[in-house]
């Protein structure tokens, strides 16, 4: 009571010893909410990109060397390799030979336009097989999944993103009714759940915006739609026109692409065994693909764990700065506490003199600490929560502010009080009442 009243009686004073724990609390939570927005953003891009998950990705052949002088030279040196690029045979392989592999699931995506009831848009079919789904984490909102059956006779059936079925079949069901993918009539047998994607998220992994997407068994695109391992008599026509894949000079990546599979989705046993299993998979594609390097080999969740670990460590520097103003704060509060000590001398001569003990003393004066840094801390826990919000409006870093941040935040400022405050607290006690009394 006499402690919170000799604070009354000095606000500004006593706001002004509070700045450093107001500033320390304020900046404690703000880096918290920070660090903690950040592994929520990486648990969340674990989720799109599957956990446990290595990812193979079919690219254009690399190839370096300078230029030949004259034409005929390109042909000395060493033959030229022969692959037959990322196929089916190579995910059947993966799963049938590599221990600790628990699923296999290929992928191919094929740009084109897509068409219902007079609207159009261009769009992705993506081919895949039933597995791709669970190893992705996406959840059907309406309809199902492929079957067995259907993979098998490439039938002609497909599956649609929420951000799809709102442009072609916003006022009716979808599932049940037709389409057209390309030149071929799709039959819809399933919707998505809608995936949270932000536009950093599609640049910063590379990822597409899933709910646009439109998703057909593997079998059906590769035999509807494009199947780069075949040569079709249109690409021997255009060869014998002087056209087409064949021609050794043209060096455009589609007319270079001969892959089968844009990319393989391979779910690893656990996260301790991705790593052998990636390298044991460059090594068995590099012998079969006759050491042409027409592949990577991706491991997506320890890339984002080696980028939480970094955003970890930077949070916790900025953290422990941060900290440094709850010190600075606790020493002024000892510093001005020291000063009220020598300014209220007399006071304590006559408490003394009425009957007060040392440890009443003791105790109001460590009260008067401790209750400074409990008001600096909820000031500064609403000013941390403020400022969370004003870095998440402003630099759309996702903020999140944890009870445990508070509660710690909080802590820390009382206890810097209880420590600070012990050394007024005590000398104030130590006076001489008939000193105390004759002070001026």
């Amino acid at each position: 009571m006499i402690a919170s009243q000799a604070i009354v009686a000095n606000k500004l004073r006593a706001l002004l010893t509070s700045l450093g724990i107001i500033f320390g609390v304020g900046s404690v939570i703000s880096m918290l909410s920070v660090g903690k927005g950040a592994k929520q953003e990486i648990l969340e891009q674990m989720k799109l990109l599957g956990a446990n998950n290595v990812v193979i990705k079919s690219i254009v052949e690399q190839s370096e060397g300078k230029v030949a002088e004259k034409e005929e030279d390109k042909n000395k040196g060493e033959k030229k390799r022969f692959s037959p690029g990322l196929t089916l045979d190579d995910a059947k392989s993966i799963k049938e030979v590599i221990p600790g592999v628990t699923d296999v699931s290929p992928e191919i995506v094929i740009d084109l336009t897509i068409l219902r009831n007079g609207y159009k848009r261009t769009g992705k079919l993506v081919g895949v097989e039933r597995a791709y789904f669970s190893m992705t984490d996406f959840r059907l909102a309406q309809g199902e999944y492929f079957s067995d059956l259907q993979n098998e006779t490439a039938a002609p059936v497909c599956i649609i993103g929420e951000g799809m079925r709102a442009k072609f079949f916003a006022q009716e069901e979808p599932v049940g009714k037709t389409i057209k993918c390309g030149n071929v009539w799709l039959t819809v047998i399933g919707v998505l759940a809608e995936r949270k994607i932000t536009q950093e998220n599609i640049k910063h992994l590379g990822i597409r915006d899933y709910n646009m997407d439109v998703y057909t068994p593997i079998t059906t695109a590769l035999l509807e739609f494009k199947n780069r391992a075949l040569l079709t008599r249109k690409m021997v026509a255009d060869a014998s026109r002087g056209g087409g894949v064949i021609d050794e000079n043209d060096e455009t990546p589609e007319r270079k692409n001969y892959n089968q599979l844009d990319r393989l989705t391979v779910r690893a046993s656990s996260s301790e065994s991705m790593t052998a299993i990636s390298e044991t998979i460059t090594r068995m594609l590099e012998r079969k693909h006759n050491r042409v390097i027409d592949f990577e080999v991706e491991v997506p969740e320890l890339l984002l764990r080696q980028e939480q670990r970094t955003k970890n460590i930077f949070n916790i520097v900025l953290g422990a700065i941060a900290s440094i103003s709850l010190v600075v704060g606790g020493i002024g509060i000892m510093n001005i506490m020291l000063a009220s000590v020598l300014e209220r001398t007399r006071e304590i001569g006559i408490r003394r003199a009425v009957g007060a003990r040392r440890k009443d003393i003791t105790f109001q004066f460590l009260g008067e600490a401790i209750t400074l840094c409990l008001a600096g801390g909820i000031i500064g826990v609403i000013f941390g929560v403020g400022l969370s919000l004003i870095i998440q409006k402003v630099t759309n870093i996702i903020t999140i502010v944890s009870p445990f941040s508070v509660l710690i935040s909080f802590g820390v400022a009382v206890t810097v009080g209880l420590i600070f405050g012990i050394v007024p607290a005590r000398r104030a006690a130590q006076q001489n009442p008939i000193e105390a009394l004759h002070y001026e």
